[in-house]
């Protein structure tokens, strides 16, 4: 029997880094706080105006904002009741790093492509030089030609 899974709060007395780490990837996995990012790829912008393009409510995007600040991935300046926001992708750096560590075993799967690919065109052509030598050719004429008869 298996053991339930358990889901713990981010606890930055543990670990900073890896709490840092967790808040990074918390903020990544909502497709709406994704959207949101890639939208100040383009520059800052007010909170409004990332609004815009969401079918859901101001205060649901300034929940989604609040992460992402949380996770260090946008810088917010306020100027009165003006919130604008820009991106900050140094820990995006960080989640990068992170996942590059496991890039090895994916690698090793492409590799493995790459050989299995190789075989398998090697095959290919194989097979066309052998289909290539069995069609029987065109035999030339030996006879000589025929004389055309003037009426």
């Amino acid at each position: 029997m298996t053991e339930p899974l358990t889901v713990h709060a981010i606890d930055d007395s543990e670990d900073p880094e890896q709490a840092r780490l967790d808040r990074v990837f918390f903020a990544l996995s909502d497709p709406a706080r994704r959207r949101i990012l890639e939208r100040l790829d383009e520059g800052p912008l007010l909170v409004s105006e990332l609004a815009a393009p969401f079918a859901i409510s101001l205060q649901a995007v300034s929940r989604h904002i609040q992460v992402l600040v949380r996770a260090g991935l946008i810088a917010q300046e306020r100027t009165g009741r003006i919130s604008r926001c820009s991106l900050a992708a140094g820990p995006v750096l960080a989640a990068a790093v992170w996942i590059n560590r496991y890039s090895k075993y994916w690698q090793e799967q492409f590799d493995l492509l790459a050989v299995a690919l190789h075989d398998i065109e090697e095959r290919r052509s194989g097979e066309r030089q052998r289909s290539a030598a069995r069609k029987p050719r065109p035999r030339h004429a030996t006879r000589a030609p025929r004389k055309q008869i003037k009426s």
